[in-house]
């Protein structure tokens, strides 16, 4: 494989990452621009390339999977996204290759809305389904949810049956609010108003999705008739208009354009506003108006030939940066962080922001007091990009890391291993003791459900805890004694605790905190292990054989379980009560010393449910085809990994065989015997 295909082989498993990042997870690591920069790459790359064309590369569809919360709805009318465009040069040469067929066209000129988009479908007048728009093909029913958006009219003042294309979003002083009452509370707070309107829109009880006070604007007419008399629509702007007289929110502030300049200067016009508007935008959408254009020009693979998007590059702003602070985090690393004059960016308003490490203020020359470029990246994390020297009075004031650490003064060190962080050893630092607590008490680990930051600080202030095994010796009496802390409360926390007795020892050990062990390492040591005393007692070797620890992650478990003061703190929780067997431990093993690889869609089962399964029957299931992997379950749109496991002439099943074989305890298939998929 040579430079080029190995690049084009990475850009692709990134822009797969990011892609369930962002649509499945609701949880973007990256800014929208820059996805959509690696996307054009990609797609740039593919048309010089065709002969590596490989059918599970993110450009042979629209964007992510469904969850499976909600029952799926297939569109009648493919959802489909736009080719997008960074440049007034790159729009132009769009505007020339439509022009070479329709020289007089034109175009209306819309912002594009930062939410969630769905289809609203109406029948006979009645809104009886709203869906998301999923992969495109396939989405998720949230109709009840959609319900709830006062803007989305539940009936029609005509008999008329259609469908509509909208983007859910929540605006701005909404989201204000939103965050507001979740700080108070001590609950996480959403990175953006965007993330905020897909959690709220994908909540099982419609009556939360109700009280955050989403909204729509309805863009696209998708199918179906708009007046009773049979009479088509011959414009998107017709169409728009007739639905707003329907009783739908429809987008403001577009434009019917018919020259490149008139698109420009509006595109202008909405970036200059953008920040004074009341819900976020992140460019614009630039379309044939006529219908029968759009038709000529015809349909892409994944995209029309007749639209673009023209996206707005990430948001930036000068402010002054007032004093750093330094947080100390649960693993003891030291982390300065920018005290900001408050300055409204990307959606949120921004007092503070990472600066990551004493390397990167040097590198950036930051100092006390200077003017500073700020950014969100990926539209979430606010980071000081630079400083402005030119800008300095001369009072300003270059920033030193501390020597002891600022939670328990004890002398901190500069740790070669993590790169640039500095950090307290210190397993008695109160700021690591409040942090750890909170790892531990998390949705991940032990789930202690209302145990948030607030709180155990309190718990602490208060002495009545010391680390994680003192929460499961707190009285109600010592509770309710405290602040704000009511009988209610009292009893609800303390059923938490005791529910997180039984989670099982693949979240203790993930809930413990040890460096380098995440949700998987720590299954993975459960399983092998099957108590935490067997944990505890594992020697280097022996851990450095489990699949896929090295032995940076084999010293740091063996680390953990030296010193005294944690070998004392599982001692305590085992004398607590707290389970410290895995929960997922097979109930049979008759696929014992096989390893599964799932891939595509398959017709009955999700990839969780039939993971779930091998592992009860003592298989393994592992994300990537190897020399070492027994069978490669294949279903529909099955990607890369079928493609290796044929190279690998890894024996190939379809989900029918896995299920024979789990439900006769049968011996397995020879690869001859497995079906062709």
């Amino acid at each position: 494989m040579n430079e080029t295909e190995q690049t084009l082989k990475k850009l692709r498993e990134k822009i797969a990452y990011h892609a369930k990042r962002y649509y499945v997870d609701d949880d973007p690591e990256i800014s929208d621009y820059e996805y959509d920069q690696m996307y054009a790459e990609l797609l740039r790359l593919e048309a010089e390339h065709p002969e590596w064309d490989d059918p599970s590369s993110p450009s042979h569809r629209v964007g992510g999977k469904p969850l499976e919360k909600f029952n799926k709805v297939t569109h009648t009318v493919q959802m489909n996204s736009l080719s997008d465009v960074f440049s007034f040069e790159e729009l132009q040469a769009f505007l020339d290759r439509v022009a070479a067929v329709l020289p007089d066209a034109a175009y209306s000129v819309e912002p594009k809305i930062d939410g969630l988009s769905v289809a609203l479908h109406y029948e006979n007048g009645v809104f009886v389904q709203g869906a998301t728009r999923g992969d495109g093909f396939v989405g998720e029913d949230v109709t009840q949810n959609l319900r709830t958006v006062f803007s989305i009219p539940l009936t029609l003042p005509e008999a008329l049956t259609l469908t509509v294309r909208g983007e859910v979003y929540m605006p701005r002083g909404k989201f204000e609010k939103l965050n507001a009452a979740r700080e108070e509370e001590g609950q996480a707070l959403f990175a953006n108003p965007r993330n905020a309107a897909a959690g709220s829109l994908r909540q099982l009880d419609p009556a939360v999705t109700a009280a955050r006070g989403l909204d729509i604007f309805v863009f696209n007419f998708q199918e179906g008739k708009l007046w009773t008399d049979g009479h088509a629509p011959t414009s998107h702007t017709e169409t728009l208009d007739r639905l707003h007289e329907l009783g739908f929110h429809t987008l403001e502030f577009r434009t019917l354009a018919h020259t490149a300049e008139e698109i420009f200067a509006h595109i202008r016009k909405l970036g200059e506003a953008r920040a004074m508007l009341a819900y976020d935008i992140d460019g614009v959408v630039i379309k044939l108006d006529g219908l029968a254009d759009r038709r000529r020009m015809g349909e892409g693979t994944n995209t029309p030939k007749w639209a673009v998007a023209y996206k707005f590059p990430p948001e930036e702003k000068e402010t002054k940066l007032e004093d750093i602070e330094i947080a100390v985090g649960r693993t003891g690393v030291l982390t300065p962080t920018a005290v900001l004059t408050p300055v409204r960016l990307a959606g949120t308003t921004v007092s503070r922001a990472t600066l990551h490490n004493a390397e990167l203020i040097r590198e950036r020359d930051i100092r006390i007091g200077d003017i500073v470029t700020l950014r969100k990246a990926g539209d979430i994390i606010p980071e000081v990009v630079k400083s402005h020297p030119e800008l300095r009075n001369g009072n300003e004031k270059v920033f030193r890391m501390p020597t002891v650490c600022p939670s328990c003064g004890e002398p901190v060190f500069y740790d070669e291993d993590e790169g640039a962080a500095t950090r307290c050893t210190n397993s008695k630092c109160p700021a690591q003791l409040s942090r750890g607590i909170e790892h531990f008490a998390s949705k991940d680990a032990m789930n202690i459900d209302g145990l948030g930051p607030q709180l155990v600080e309190s718990l602490l202030r208060n002495r009545l805890i010391e680390d994680a095994a003192d929460l499961y010796r707190l009285k109600r009496e010592e509770l309710t004694g405290m602040e704000r802390m009511g009988e209610k409360s009292a009893s609800n926390l303390l059923e938490a605790i005791e529910r997180s007795k039984g989670a099982g020892l693949e979240r203790l050990i993930y809930a413990l905190g040890i460096r380098n062990i995440g949700e998987v390492a720590a299954e993975a040591l459960a399983q092998h292990f099957g108590s935490l005393a067997a944990c505890m007692a594992a020697t280097k070797e022996e851990l450095v054989d489990l699949p896929d620890f090295g032995e940076v992650t084999a010293d740091c478990v063996v680390n953990f379980f030296s010193h005294p003061q944690n070998r004392e703190l599982c001692e305590r929780l085992t004398e607590a009560g707290l389970l410290t067997s895995p929960v997922g431990m097979p109930k049979d093993d008759f696929l014992a010393g096989l390893t599964f690889v799932l891939t595509g869609t398959l017709p009955t089962l999700t990839r969780d449910e039939a993971s779930d399964r091998i592992k009860a029957a003592g298989g393994k299931t592992a994300g990537s085809v190897s020399s070492r992997t027994s069978f490669v379950v294949a279903g529909e749109s099955a990607g890369s990994k079928l493609t290796k496991a044929q190279s690998l002439g890894v024996p190939i099943i379809d989900e029918e065989t896995l299920l024979g074989m789990l439900r006769d305890r049968s011996a397995t298939p020879k690869q001859s015997e497995a079906p062709d998929v």
